[in-house]
C-alpha cells in the first residue's frame, strides 16, 4: 500500500549545508529559523491556539537523503560511524520513508508563518506536520537508551581575534546569535568520528549568508580562524 503525502510548509533555516547540523534539536540553542506554511495552511485557522504552546515536534522529509533502495542497518555518529545496527535502532537520517521528527522551541506564530528556534532542519526542508509537544506524555523520565544515555560531550571552541570580530558584525547585520550559533554547532565536532585531521587541514560550513572555516589545532579544541560572506 502506498500513500502521498503533501507538505505542510518549507523550513527557512540558517543551516545551508548538512555538514556541522547539531545531530539532535536543542542542543543549538541558537539555530533560528522559519518555517513558511503553504496553502492551505497559510490563512491562520490552521495555528489557530499554537501561541499558547512552547515547542512544537516537526514531522519532516530528509529530503537530501532520499534512497531508492531502503537501508537495514546503518551507522550511527555515536557509535563512532563504524559499528552498524538496525536501522530502526537509530535516529540516522537514511530512513525508509525519509521522514525525520524534531521538537523544536515556537517563538512565535505570525501570518502564514512560524518562528522558531533550537532547530536541526537544513534550509528548504519539507515539513509534512506540525504538532504540540505535550509536556506529560511527551516526556518520559524513566526512559532508557543505552546508546544515546546523554548529549555527547562537548570539544572545546576558541576564537582568532579577526574571526570574532567578523562573526560580531555579521550578527550584528543579520540580527541573529551568530557567535553563539558558531560556537553551539562546532561544539558538538561535526567532523567523523573516526576522523583525526591534521593541524593544517581548513573546515568550512556555511551558516546563513556567511561561511565560517576552521581548524583543529588539537583534536579536542577547535579554533575559528575565519567568519566571511559566502562567495
Amino acid at each position: 500500500m502506498q500513500h502521498c503525502v503533501t507538505p505542510v510548509g518549507i523550513m527557512r533555516s540558517c543551516f545551508k549545508e548538512k555538514f556541522a547540523i547539531p545531530r539532535q534539536p536543542h542542543l543549538a540553542p541558537a539555530a533560528r529559523g522559519v518555517l513558511e506554511l503553504l496553502p492551505p495552511f497559510n490563512t491562520g485557522e490552521a495555528v489557530a491556539g499554537l501561541e499558547q504552546v512552547s515547542h512544537v515536534w516537526l514531522l519532516f522529509l530528509f529530503h537530501q537523503a532520499l534512497e531508492d533502495t531502503p537501508r537495514l542497518k546503518v551507522r550511527p555518529p555515536r557509535l563512532g560511524g563504524n559499528k552498524r545496527v538496525g536501522v530502526f535502532a537509530t535516529r540516522a537520517t537514511h530512513r525508509p520513508n525519509g521522514i525525520g521528527q524534531s521538537v523544536v522551541r515556537l517563538d512565535a506564530v505570525e501570518p502564514g508563518r512560524l518562528l522558531l528556534s533550537g532547530i536541526d532542519l537544513l534550509d528548504g526542508t519539507p515539513v509534512l506536520d506540525i504538532k504540540p509537544y505535550v509536556p506529560y506524555a511527551d516526556s518520559v523520565p524513566s526512559a532508557v537508551n543505552p546508546m544515546a544515555s546523554a548529549a555527547p560531550a562537548a570539544i572545546e571552541v576558541d576564537w582568532s581575534e579577526q574571526a570574532l570580530q567578523q562573526a560580531h558584525d555579521h550578527g550584528k547585520r543579520l540580527s541573529e546569535p551568530l557567535v553563539a550559533l558558531i560556537e553551539q554547532c562546532l561544539a558538538q565536532d561535526p567532523r567523523p568520528a573516526y576522523q583525526v585531521p591534521p593541524a593544517e587541514r581548513v573546515y568550512g560550513v556555511k551558516f546563513w549568508d556567511v561561511q565560517v572555516r576552521w581548524q583543529y589545532p588539537t583534536p579536542e579544541r577547535i579554533r575559528v580562524t575565519e567568519v566571511s560572506p559566502d562567495a
